[in-house]
């Protein structure tokens, strides 16, 4: 936590007293802290308290009688920004981007994660629309801690509270040691499709997205990976300013470019669903239709990953992907052997939820030890953590 750079924001709910712990003890660990209050938190905290704790005015508008307050430099400016407490109503406001106070503005600005501490009370925090919001944000990338149980404010007794400080100062201790995980570690992938061309207009696909390969891209970076991503033909990218993304069409393109970067990779995971025949003949012009048959002649594409994998050294780690309809296990062990993988991630077209197009997974991990770990369906962005974490076993053992 030392220097990072951690923007309060601080909204209406009585938890808000809270805040002056959280503040104190996020200085104590060496954060600087920028405090922001919506007009309902003055209600409950004063903000010469926070200001007296943090050593920074607090903001509680766009704009003061010290002048203009940057919403945007703020933004920038910050390692993190923790909602805390986060009430019902501020969840609302920011799922659904209405930007009408200070919070709300430095919040659409920022580029860092964003961490949310719930505070309301138990039928508040069970109510369907609350937990709708809270799906959106955390879609959004944005983490939500747990609320804690016990007596609220109404008196009621259940979840709603807001975690206590130092539990949430632990959240960020651990989640700043991850962005630290693979640091100087290089990370090659591959995803999305390929097409094949037949003619300009015309080519052999499937129906990849690329979903899953740059969830994975993400997470790397986020963990302080140096991350290539070579993706092929999709209308979906990583947002992460620090992946370095090499865009390509067909398997020849991928497997140029993978080779390419693959002796300096440290882990290569082939996550692309590559086509694997392309059309001999291409024409140059677009093929009109004549008869009431069309024979195309199809040749092999490069198998990429026999290519790496027979280039592999002790010091690399190679993993594959397996998507199969039918036999998934026994395909994933041969595939596995074959490719020289260090292991395989298997999903099947049988699982409702995984496979091409989905925001969800449900993957096996294969290992070549015949050890096979199973999981349940997921978000893309929790199974790509659930993989960086076998790879991290994998390279700690190395």
């Amino acid at each position: 936590m030392v220097g990072k750079k951690i923007v309060l924001a601080v909204t209406g709910s009585i938890a808000a007293y809270k805040a002056a712990t959280l503040t104190r003890l996020l200085v104590k660990a060496g954060a600087q802290v920028q405090v922001l209050m919506t007009a309902a938190a003055a209600d409950f905290i004063s903000p010469l308290t926070l200001a007296t704790l943090s050593k920074r005015a607090v903001f509680q508008d766009v704009s003061s009688e010290q002048g203009w307050n940057n919403h945007v430099e703020i933004g920038l400016w910050a390692d993190a920004i923790l909602v805390a407490p986060a009430t019902a109503n501020s969840l609302a406001r920011l799922s659904n981007g209405v930007c009408d106070n200070i919070v709300a503005a430095v919040y659409l600005s920022a580029r860092c994660p964003v961490f949310f501490a719930p505070a309301m009370d138990v039928d508040m925090w069970h109510h369907p629309a609350t937990q709708l919001n809270i799906s959106q944000l955390q879609k959004f990338g944005n983490h939500v801690l747990p609320v804690g149980v016990g007596e609220l404010a109404s008196g009621l007794h259940g979840e709603g509270r807001m975690e206590e400080p130092e539990n949430i100062v632990a959240a960020l201790q651990v989640f700043f040691e991850k962005q630290q995980e693979f640091r100087e570690k290089k990370i090659l992938l591959t995803a999305g499709p390929t097409h094949e061309p037949l003619d300009p207009v015309r080519f052999i696909g499937n129906h990849s997205t690329g979903k899953m390969g740059i969830a994975i891209a993400e997470n790397f970076a986020k963990k302080g990976a140096q991350v290539t991503l070579i993706l092929g033909p999709t209308t979906f990218l990583p947002t992460h300013h620090a992946i370095k993304t090499i865009r390509v069409q067909t398997a020849q393109h991928m497997c140029d470019a993978a080779t390419a970067h693959f002796a300096e990779a440290d882990v290569t995971i082939l996550a692309a669903a590559v086509a694997d025949y392309r059309p001999v003949n291409v024409s140059s012009i677009k093929i009109k239709k004549q008869s009431d048959s069309f024979n195309v002649e199809l040749e092999r594409t490069p198998d990429i990953a026999a290519t790496l994998g027979a280039k592999k050294k002790a010091n690399q780690l190679l993993i594959g992907f397996a998507l199969e309809t039918n036999d998934e296990l026994a395909h994933a062990k041969a595939k596995l052997e074959r490719k020289n993988f260090d292991f395989i991630v298997l999903n099947s077209l049988q699982d409702a939820g995984a496979g091409f197009g989905h925001d969800t997974n449900k993957i096996s991990i294969v290992r070549r030890n015949g050890d096979v770990e199973k999981f349940e369906l997921k978000t893309k962005i929790d199974v790509a953590e659930d993989i960086a974490t076998a790879i991290k076993k994998m390279l700690a053992q190395m």
